[in-house]
């Protein structure tokens, strides 16, 4: 099987003889400002760029046939060599501070420019490509790199033009990938050898210094989350789901709170896994692929990602293998951050319009290491406000450079603040009002730990957090008898069909009541001290809905 799989491949080289023959002067080339390259590689398609990087060292063939590959030493997002430059134009509008740093626009212009000198005369694989499945709100990208499989990764990762699509394709935004190159902080203006620079003004992107594809995926995810407020569209960091009805589900949740997994649902089709906007025509992928967290991923809990992640096209980071290509998912010897991207056609349920209506349920997800929040409960439009401003989660282990092996408890507003360039209370307001307009019913559903805090406690079960979510989306928690649990005052069910009922109530679960209650406070603690920083620039309904100590 491997073998006539590799065959496959090299056949097809065939292809790239014309693709490659564009001419060097071409504007193709003169949008980059590169100049002449020894080869460009220009929209090449799956099996050839699987073939350039296995030729080039680039990458290894799984059992399966999925492009396995390593990003050394940056296996997550390096968030502190994130810079947007500071330009007249936009300045006043982006949302500066530690997420948002300033690099001058002279830096950027070095830097700019010692990349471009250093893709002189190298091979160079790009891809033309669009973000957001949305006519209306759609940008052009195009991505430059050195590396076959980050083409590949771009492939999957965004939405591929028509045929008819790519004739005089006019990038809007360009990025320039160069992970072999070390950035100079004397020079350049950067924190280290890795830099990630988004000029909003020119429509730039450079990205030196890491091999982690992440950037590129989130570096445009920054710039929808630039355009679409302006549009009265709000750019979120969720999935999306569809039902029979035609019904539209929204999951917001940072990295390994469970989008990709419970968004991927066999009853209901899948708008996207982790990117969208909403807005007056409703809801549409930012993407055209996913990129799923597989540790410990299993057939039997999460069957259409496992299939997709044992399948030609994908790319598997950081996964290992036997010495015959067995993938072991279980296997955390390079990170806990392992991912598998591939084009959501992979997914068998899928809606590939990539659109759906206006949302009925908003669902926030979050993995509470401390265990003491309840596996669901009903928000009010104010408290959801509140949970979607605050942004509490755990950051899994290796989804950022820096992660210790234990989750941290951690708030991101918005559920995405490494990824706003505006000011938090630009999307709050939008989501506000969308959420009015349309009815939304909110939920908060704790896909972390029961019983017990990180170590001692056990994760949700995912079939439990199935049948949570399958009751909120039916409607059969509609008519269900509610109760504010003991410490948050959030309104959770009595009984939920396939869920026990010591589960539902979160003390209940902990075997040590007088522990829970200790765990609790500290948490509330936490949530008060992080809603210290924007309490004053939100309406009284928001303030009245704030978790906060008995006391």
């Amino acid at each position: 099987m491997k073998r006539k799989v590799i065959d496959m491949k090299l056949a097809s080289l065939s292809d790239h003889t014309t693709l490659d023959a564009i001419p060097q002067n071409a504007a193709f080339l003169a949008c980059t400002g590169v100049g002449r390259v020894a080869g460009l590689h220009a929209n090449l398609t799956a099996p050839t760029l699987v073939a350039h990087a296995i030729r080039r060292g680039e990458g290894k063939l799984s059992a399966d046939g999925s492009l396995m590959v390593q990003t050394g030493v940056h296996t997550g997002r390096s968030v502190a060599d994130k810079f947007l430059v500071d330009e007249p134009s936009t300045t006043s509008n982006i949302w500066w501070g530690k997420i948002n740093q300033k690099l001058s626009p002279a830096h950027f212009a070095t830097l700019e420019g010692r990349v471009q000198a250093y893709l002189q005369n190298r091979d160079v694989f790009t891809q033309d490509v669009f973000a957001g499945a949305d006519p209306k709100n759609r940008v052009r990208v195009r991505i430059v790199t050195t590396h076959a499989w980050v083409s590949l990764f771009a492939r999957n990762m965004f939405i591929r033009p028509k045929p008819s699509e790519r004739a005089g394709f006019e990038p809007e935004y360009i990025i320039l990938h160069v992970p072999e190159f070390e950035a100079d902080p004397a020079i350049d203006g950067v924190n280290s050898g890795t830099a990630i620079a988004l000029s909003f003004a020119q429509k730039k992107i450079v990205i030196a210094g890491t091999q982690y594809a992440g950037e590129v995926k989130k570096s445009i995810f920054t710039v929808m989350n630039w355009i679409l407020p302006e549009r009265g569209v709000l750019p979120m960091h969720c999935s999306a789901n569809i039902g029979k009805d035609e019904d539209v589900a929204l999951f917001f949740g940072l990295s390994g709170t469970g989008k990709t997994t419970l968004s991927s649902d066999p009853s209901r089709r899948l708008i996207g896994d982790d990117e969208h906007g909403w807005g007056p025509d409703g809801v549409f992928n930012i993407e055209g692929g996913c990129y799923a967290k597989v540790i410990d991923l299993s057939a039997e809990a999460e069957p259409a990602i496992y299939a997709a992640s044992h399948r030609f096209g994908t790319v598997l980071e950081n996964v290992v293998a036997d010495p015959c290509g067995v993938v072991d998912l279980a296997d955390r010897t390079l990170t806990e951050n392992t991912r598998a991207c591939y084009p959501i056609e992979f997914i068998p349920n899928v809606e590939l319009s990539g659109r759906g209506g206006q949302p009925k349920h908003v669902v926030m997800l979050t993995a509470d290491a401390f265990g003491v929040l309840p596996p669901i409960a009903r928000l009010t439009a104010p408290q959801a406000m509140y949970h979607f401003l605050s942004g509490y989660t755990a950051k899994v282990a290796g989804t950022e450079k820096g992660l210790g092996k234990e989750p941290q408890a951690t708030f991101s507003t918005c559920f995405g603040a490494p990824f706003l360039p505006r000011a938090p209370k630009v999307y709050g307001e939008l989501l506000a009002k969308l959420i009015a307009e349309h009815n939304v019913s909110c939920w908060l559903v704790n896909t972390g730990w029961s019983g017990g805090a990180y170590g001692t406690g056990q994760r949700m079960a995912i079939r439990h957090t199935r049948a949570l979510l399958d009751a909120a989306l039916s409607g059969a928690l509609d008519h269900a008898e509610f109760h504010p649990d003991s410490a948050f005052g959030l309104m959770i069910p009595q009984a939920v069909e396939g869920v026990p009922t010591e589960v539902l109530d979160p003390r209940e679960a902990w075997p040590d009541k007088a522990a829970y209650d200790r765990q609790a406070a500290d948490l509330i603690a936490r949530f008060e001290a992080n809603f210290a920083g924007f309490a004053d620039g939100v309406d009284d309904d928001i303030r009245n809905a704030a978790i906060r100590s008995a006391a």
